[in-house]
This record gives structure tokens, sequence and C-alpha cells, in this order.
């Protein structure tokens, strides 16, 4: 790495030497100046105002308080407090580390600026380890800054290395002076005119050191709108060379299948499924491929929208098939589906991974020959020996469980010289914000109304002190013949302690509800397949009136007569998948409830979860606000890397304006320069080319 430039390691840097840097480089990922610049401090303290001591309160985030030292006590050779004055009262400050130097520089009478958290003390407030600053240096700022300091990621190892905000205040006014000039612009003049966005430079210099908070705004925009900017461009980018260049199959005609399916459906479609199903028939009829992304809460019908989806490619003499992430959702799909086949004439199959060998051979004969028009599967539809006559549509479910080369091989089996139309299903509510980064290149459809005679459900949280009245509430409902499940928190399919809990917790049940009259059923990740599947049919057919789970069900098992769910450890689990687990109920028309269940001590974070649950049943409006409090990566509960580029200091769930702004930017520069070829557009061309844009063949995700 040479000296100078923004590949320059940052061991060259004042103060930070080799093992320093090693340091920061394990803890914060950062190893060259161009890194260490990119490094963008998380929140801001104004360095330029004081506090008296008679104002400091244990509330505030910092004080910087100008005062005499008046005393100086040690207790033993570990501790040493410095009492302080300023006119308006005295503080105690108190010091671990570093104590004969600190002794030696606070001498009594000598005045210094103290800087630090203000903590309680015996009913008093006191600094613990504040920072010491001779008068003339503070209020002043550093010779960059008017005042304003950044507060940067650390870690518990870089504080005892000594690499402190004050140290990492110092590299970055370094690196700033030694790089600064090497750092090009990444826009064109063009789009900074447009968008009012201030240049790079001056971006880079107020993020760290903000010449006022108006300075800091225009910086903050600027590097957000950037980010935001690339990610969309890069999305729209593949999105554009599709909508031109992928031919579709055309599929011009409805069909007879269709319009039987149709006319036999037990209730009318809602006004949203009528919409979502004109807005996949346009696109089936366009001659481009379909890339759609079709979200609707657990329950709001997107298996019919699905089926009379499939119904179109076989009016078009083509075959159709639907994936699901889980044997039992294959099943329980299939088992639906047939409902709505019946009148159509239209032959259809399941293919899982148990499927019998003679099954499979009868199966595979009829892709081959093209008598199975709709196929329901696993990923064993993927498998090569697998072949189609010709695959028009494929309808993926609960798309996140998929990976890319899972979905590239469906198109693969395409033998119409097109690829298969797309259509992708998830019941997990992404707020807009990120279905159109995660999905950029998707159009996104949604259901956004609850079919007729699906009542509320009812969610009430109760703490342990509340089983009894549980209890009799659960036999309550049972004596009404209605059936129950109880849902324990799997975090970690190999984790002792949750099977412990489960496994108490059932046996608790069954003391509490003897056979006979009652049935209980107990399904868990380390049972056989066939054990799991007798339980749980065990329960689907009402032969048990209780089902004890692991989060297993979490996707799919649909049984009308559950009115109650009750969630043990709620706490533990996300927004998501509560909302997920509460859709199991309400799905017949009586009337249901959800019961949280949690511990007495609960964190701000998981109250606030728990709150919301019992206030709205609007899955678009938890997922706004699972976003906003555990942030887009963690969306599923999984992690989600599902972002192409990591994002420095945008948020996805804080910055929607921006992105909307980037997004709608991004999207005018392709429709006049769609290859980004022209001059002007010779920067984009460039930072596009980088590794970090370069995702997997994106055009095939879908």
């Amino acid at each position: 790495m040479g000296h100078d430039g923004l590949d320059m390691s940052i061991q060259f840097l004042p103060g930070v030497g080799p093992k320093r840097a090693a340091l920061l480089k394990k803890e914060l990922g950062v190893e060259t100046a161009g890194e260490l610049l990119r490094l963008y401090p998380f929140r801001y303290i104004d360095r330029s105002s004081f506090v008296r001591i008679a104002d400091a309160r244990p509330d505030m985030a910092y004080v910087q308080i100008r005062a005499q030292v008046l005393r100086v006590e040690m207790h033993d050779m570990r501790r040493m407090s410095v009492w302080i004055g300023d006119g308006s009262g005295e503080m105690e400050t108190v010091y671990f580390k570093g104590i004969k130097w600190m002794q030696e520089k606070l001498t009594v009478g000598s005045e210094f600026v103290f800087f630090g958290k203000p903590t309680a003390f015996n009913g008093r407030v006191n600094l613990v380890h504040p920072e010491v600053d001779a008068v003339s240096v503070a209020g002043s700022g550093s010779t960059v800054t008017g005042g304003m300091t950044g507060v940067y990621t650390s870690t518990e190892k870089l504080k005892n290395a000594g690499v402190t905000g004050k140290a990492m205040t110092k590299m970055m006014e370094t690196a700033l002076e030694r790089c600064l000039g090497y750092v090009e612009e990444s826009l064109p003049e063009y789009i900074m005119r447009q968008c009012g966005l201030v240049p790079i430079h001056f971006a880079l210099r107020n993020i760290h050191f903000p010449k006022d908070m108006q300075a800091l705004e225009k910086a903050k925009y600027r590097l957000k709108f950037e980010e935001l900017f690339y990610l969309q461009l890069s999305l729209l980018k593949q999105k554009y060379v599709r909508s031109r260049g992928e031919h579709g199959i055309q599929m011009p005609r409805v069909g007879e299948e269709f319009n039987r399916c149709y006319e036999s459906l037990p209730f009318p479609l809602t006004g949203a499924q009528k919409r979502v199903i004109t807005e996949i028939r346009n696109d089936m009829k366009s001659g481009h491929q379909m890339n759609r992304l079709l979200q609707g809460d657990v329950g709001s019908g997107k298996t019919m929208v699905a089926v009379l989806s499939a119904l179109i490619a076989i009016g078009n003499g083509y075959q159709a098939c639907i994936m699901a992430p889980t044997e039992v959702l294959a099943q329980q799909h299939f088992k639906n589906i047939q409902k709505f086949l019946a009148p159509t004439g239209v032959r259809s199959a399941l293919l899982t991974g148990s499927s019998k060998t003679s099954e499979r051979r009868e199966v595979h004969a009829g892709l081959e020959d093209g008598s199975i028009g709709i196929i329901v599967g696993t990923h064993a539809l993927i498998e090569d020996n697998v072949i189609f006559r010709n695959l028009g549509l494929a309808i993926i479910d609960e798309q996140h469980r998929f990976g890319v080369e899972q979905r590239s091989k469906l198109w693969r089996k395409s033998t119409c010289g097109a690829p298969p139309h797309v259509l992708v299903m998830t019941a997990t509510p992404i707020p807009r914000t990120l279905a159109m980064t995660l999905y950029g290149d998707l159009d996104v459809s949604v259901i956004d109304e609850l079919p007729p005679g699906r009542k509320p459900v009812q969610t009430i949280h109760a703490t342990d002190g509340k089983r009894p009245a549980l209890y009799k509430f659960m036999k309550d409902q049972i004596a009404l013949g209605r059936q129950i499940f109880v849902v324990y928190p799997l975090i970690n399919e190999t984790e002792k302690l949750d099977y412990q809990s489960l496994e108490a917790g059932a046996e608790e049940i069954i003391r509490n509800f003897p056979f006979p009259p009652y049935k209980t059923a107990v399904v868990h990740g380390k049972q056989l397949n066939d054990v799991k599947q007798f339980n749980m049919d065990a329960f689907a057919a009402g032969r048990a009136d209780i089902l004890i789970a692991t989060s297993v069900i979490e996707v799919g098992v649909d049984v009308p007569n559950a009115s109650v769910m009750v969630i043990e450890s709620a706490e533990r689990f996300g927004l998501s998948q509560l909302h997920q687990l509460r859709g199991r109920v309400g799905r017949g028309s009586e009337k249901s409830y959800c019961v949280l269940m949690t511990g007495h001590k609960l964190s701000k974070e998981s109250r606030h979860r728990i709150e919301l649950m019992c206030a709205t049943e609007n899955g678009f409006e938890l997922a706004e606000e699972d976003m906003k409090m555990r942030g887009p990566g963690d969306l599923e509960g999984t992690q989600q890397s599902g972002l192409p580029i990591s994002l420095n200091i945008a948020s996805i769930a804080k910055d929607g304006l921006i992105l909307n702004a980037a997004r709608d930017c991004a999207d005018a520069v392709l429709k006049e320069d769609p290859t980004l070829h022209s001059d002007r557009n010779q920067l984009l061309r460039k930072e596009l080319r980088k590794d970090k844009y370069q995702i997997k063949d994106y055009s095939k995700i879908s």
C-alpha cells in the first residue's frame, strides 16, 4: 500500500501505528485512509457550550463544565476522587485509570474543562472518568470545527487500547488533511445541480467536522442521497435492461379454465384481488417477462390469485409451477388448489422430497408430456431430472427462503425460448421503501383487504401470574368446540434451553389438561418428519384440542377451527414473527384471540412491540414500525442480507424521502440513457463497475 492517497494504510497516520491499525481493522473493518473517511459519526456533541454544576442532571447525554480543582482524595491506589467547583456548586469526578498522571495534572486551584456523562451516585450528580482539557483548548473546538464533535462507533477493546473519542477525532483530522485531496467527485455535475447536492469534499469535511448545523444537514443529505442513488441505479438498470431485452412469453387469452374456476368461486373476489389479477394479466399479455412481487397479509387470499394466474398460463397452452419452502406448506397449497381446480378439469400434482419413487416417475412423465398442468412442490421441483414440456409461469411462495441460485435453475427449465413469467408471493409485509430496495427490479402488487368473513383477532398481553385465568379461558374455548395453538420460541434449532422450556411447558399443559377428555399434540424440530406430520394432521383434523409447537407452524398451517393462539415468551419474537403467528387464527367464522405471554420484566423495546401488537392488525404498519425499531437488516428475524450494497450512512428505515428522491433521479437518468453510455454519465458508469455493485446476475433474481 502506498504512503499517500486513499489506499494508504491507517498505520501511517500519526498516533496509530501497526498495533492500533490491526485493532481498528478487526473491530471496525477499517484498513485504509479512504475507508476511515467513510466511517461516519453516528451523533454529534456540541463542545462550544458549558453547563453550570448546579444545572447538571443525570439524564443529560453529556455535560461540559469549566471548574476549579477544590480537593483531591485517594481511596487506595485504585480510585481517586477529585472535587471541582464553579461557583454554582461542587461536584465529584472519579478516576480509575491513569491515576498517577491525573494526580500530577489536577493540582488544587488549577482550572480545567471537564467533559463526560453525568451519573447519579448517592443522590448527587458526579462524573466518572471525564475528559480533562486545558481551558484554552476547549470552547474553541478543535482547529477544524466550530465546536461540534462527532461521536464514532467504538468497542470495549478499542477503548481499552486507548482509542478514545479524542483519538478518533485526531485520526480523522489527519486523514482529512492528508487524503481529502485524493477523493474524486462521484456524481456528475448535472445531477448535483438538479438535486441540490453539495460537492463531495464539502460533504466529507462537514460530516466529520461540521461548520454548523446547516452544513451538517447538507453533508448528510449529500452522502445519504449518493448511497441510495447508486443502490437504485444498479437495481433499476437491471430492470431497464430486462424490460427492453427479455422478450417474455405472450399470453393473450384468458381461457375456458380460468372462467370455469372464476364462476364457481365460493365467494366473490375482493377489490384488491381483482386489481392484482388485472395487473398480472396485463404483464402476461405484454410480451415482456413478468417479474412481480405479490404482498398480502396472512389470509388475504393470495392462493386464489396464484391459482387464477396459473389458469391464465394454462389457457394459453403453458404449464405453471408453484414452489413453497416447506413440505407442510406445499401439501397445504396442493390441498387448497385442488378445491379451486375441481370444476376446471386441469390436472395438478404434488412433488416433494418425500414423494415415493413410483409417484415421482408418474409426475416426471406427466410434466414432460404436458398432461400435468399445475405442479406444486418444494425445491424438489428444481432438481435436474424434472423436465417441463412448456413452463410458462413460476410462482414462488415466501421467496426470501429461496436462494438466488435456486431461482435461476427454474429459468433454465423453460423450453419456450423465453423465460417463464415469475410471480413471487410473500405474507411478510415489507414496507414499501424496503420492497423498492430489496426487490428494486420487481413490480410490486399489494392485496390490502381481508376477504369477507375474516374476523379481527383480539390480542391480549398477560404475564405469568395470569396463568390460572388463561387455563380457565382455554378450557371454556375447548368446551365450545374450538382448538388452541401454544407456541414456544425456538431461537436456535439446537438450543437445549429452548427445548427444556418447551418440554416443561408441554408437561404443565398436559397436567392441567389431562387425557381424557383433553387431547394435546406436540410438534418440534427434533421429531422425525412422519411424527411431525402425524401430530399436525391430528390437530388439523380436529382430533387434538391443543397443538404445542415451536415456531414451525409460523408458515402456513390452516386450521379454520383454531380460535386461540397462545405465544409463550412473546418478548423473544420480532414483530413480523408475532404477526405471522397471529395470522394462524381468525381463519374461521368464530371470534379469535391471540394471547401474548411474557415475563414481568420487559425491556422498553419489547414492551413497545407487545403494545403495538395489541393495538393494530395491519401488517404493513407493523412492518414499518419493526423496521424503525430494528433496522432493515433483520426483517425476517433471520439476517436479511438482501441489500446488494452495504449502506454506511443512509437508513432505508428512516430515509424514505431521500430514497424516493434518489430513485426518481435514477429513473430519470436511465429513461434518457439506459446503458449510461453518454459522456455526461461517464462517472455513473465508472462507479457501477466497482465490485460492490457486481451483484450476481441480478436480472435473474425475482
